[in-house]
């Protein structure tokens, strides 16, 4: 996946500086990240600063990725278009990554980042993607029409599994794109096409992008 001039994937750019991963729990932490990913991405380093962050992060991804009332591909996207409106190249490329290693819908989830201008998506999926910007803004924009057309077409259930998505989403975005975690090539290294560049408005100027 190619980058533009400000994403820089070279290990050493955070505004935290990777610590050390050592010891017991450090090698099966690098053993667990090297079996995901192909390699140990930068975000552990940074995190091993803070163990109880970390651990945080981890139980909370684990416990969300057991919820089962929103369609997998729903929440696919809508991770991907808070990653894109925010600016989180990490959380994309990961986000991009995942399609392809838990059998979604590789076709649209390269579309996300300009899902507003594309053809492939579903109402329902484009009400999705709406909610997750919605919900990114900052005061947050969800609308009653929007709210409910959601809930007549996802469920009482899932639409409280999708917000609550989202809302772990934004924490993870925000966190990356303040120190300065970037991109650092997953779905291009298992050879995912690139992502479509984002062409709509509402980023924060100067955050990580990929194209």
């Amino acid at each position: 996946m190619n980058t533009d001039t400000d994403t820089d994937t070279d290990t050493g750019s955070t505004r935290v500086p990777p610590a050390e991963i050592a010891g017991l729990r450090g090698a099966v932490a690098k053993r667990l990240s090297t079996r995901m990913f192909g390699e140990v991405v930068e975000p552990l380093g940074v995190m091993w600063h803070h163990r109880g962050v970390l651990g945080f992060g981890l139980r909370a991804g684990r416990k969300a990725a057991a919820w089962s009332e929103c369609d997998e591909d729903l929440k696919a996207f809508a991770h991907m278009a808070v990653a894109s409106f925010i600016g989180c190249g990490f959380c994309l490329d990961l986000g991009y990554f995942r399609t392809r290693h838990e059998g979604l819908d590789e076709t649209r989830a390269r579309e996300v980042p300009r899902w507003r201008e594309s053809d492939v998506f579903t109402p329902l999926e484009r009400d999705v993607l709406e909610y997750a910007e919605a919900m990114s803004r900052t005061p947050p924009a969800v609308t009653d029409e929007l709210s409910a057309r959601l809930l007549e077409g996802l469920g009482a259930p899932a639409l409280v599994e999708l917000t609550a998505w989202i809302a772990l989403a934004n924490m993870t975005a925000r966190m990356n794109v303040a120190l300065g975690i970037r991109a650092q090539g997953l779905a291009a290294s298992c050879g995912l096409s690139p992502l479509a560049e984002r062409t709509g408005t509402g980023r924060a100027p100067g955050t990580d992008t990929l194209s």
